[in-house]
């Protein structure tokens, strides 16, 4: 495996990592502690550290080095706008500090776009044109391919930007955007999290009522998927109010960017069950767009838990290609 780049994915309590061959051949698989809390500085020598060790285990070094993170990304310097949300890193020179220390190209890109790279490379998008993917998560992220292209404008975030789409105006919680009631204060696995908290704190019965007040933290997406299984009145009527709420963001999506297809990923993926058919029913009962009977399909991604790491060593091998 001598011809191969690394693709990064940072998240915010693990990093993983992996290197990719053009075709998408996967190994050296790495997860390690990461947070998006660690300070810069440290978080580039865990880079370096993974790209040693993964050079080591293959026998080779890469040919480019791809990493991943939220808000505006600049490729050729890194976070460059998300105020707040990771310490230290907006505006580091994370890229040029791990290029210097390695000595081979690094390029950085949008964690939503980079979702996109993976299902148009490695995925369900593969062979389309138009396509969009959402993360469903802690956060809402977003990727779109428009003619076969996945496209950056000057100010770095376009096709990321379906989280902060205002669907409720006069309510909802606080966001970055410090606009209330967008789609990722409403459809995020957080925003179910949340609701869910606020009745238990209300009072509302529920099965979750004693394990939320030993530890509030104890109910997290999981737990609420697995109380709605059990029957759970609150929680099944809150992922209802929920996953309604994100059927009004794909089908805003479908009339943003006509996609042709619409890929779903992230954790909140894992209670797909039920709301999957739901989304496909609702957004081809709303949409606008000729031909009128035709519906759009929406997937799940297929591309695991590796996704993030496929979608940055995609960014690698065009960045590798560009520099020809």
């Amino acid at each position: 495996m001598n011809d191969y780049v690394i693709g990064f994915d940072l998240g915010g309590t693990r990093l993983k990592s992996g290197a990719v061959q053009r075709d998408g051949t996967l190994a050296a698989e790495g997860i390690r502690p990461s947070g998006y809390t660690m300070v810069p500085e440290l978080l580039v020598q865990v880079y370096v550290d993974e790209v040693n060790r993964i050079s080591e285990e293959v026998g080779a070094s890469p040919k480019a080095v791809g990493l991943a993170f939220s808000g505006g990304v600049h490729p050729r310097k890194g976070v460059v706008f998300l105020p707040g949300k990771m310490k230290g890193l907006e505006g580091y020179p994370i890229v040029t500090e791990i290029e210097d220390r390695l000595g081979i190209p690094v390029v950085a890109d949008n964690d939503g776009r980079i979702s996109m790279y993976a299902e148009a490379e490695y995925g369900a998008a593969k062979g389309y044109g138009w396509a969009v993917t959402l993360t469903i998560g802690t956060g809402v992220g977003s990727g779109v391919m428009l003619d076969g292209r996945i496209l950056r404008d000057p100010h770095l975030q376009f096709g990321t930007q379906m989280s902060h789409i205002v669907q409720q105006a006069g309510g909802g919680r606080l966001c970055i955007t410090r606009a209330r009631g967008t789609a990722e204060m409403m459809c995020s696995a957080t925003a179910l999290t949340m609701a869910v908290r606020d009745g238990l704190q209300r009072g509302i019965p529920s099965l979750l009522s004693d394990p939320y007040f030993e530890d509030p933290r104890a109910v997290d997406f999981k737990a609420i998927v697995e109380a709605v299984d059990a029957g759970d009145a609150l929680c099944t009527d809150e992922l209802h109010h929920w996953r309604l709420n994100l059927g009004w963001l794909l089908v805003s999506t479908v009339h943003v960017y006509a996609p042709e297809v619409i890929i779903l990923a992230g954790g909140g993926m894992n209670a797909s069950r039920h709301f999957l058919d739901f989304l496909r029913d609702h957004v081809n009962r709303h949409i606008f767009r000729y031909p009128a009977d035709e519906p759009v399909p929406i997937l799940l991604s297929e591309l695991g838990d590796h996704s993030g790491v496929l979608g940055t060593a995609a960014r690698a091998w065009e960045y590798v290609d560009s520099l020809k």
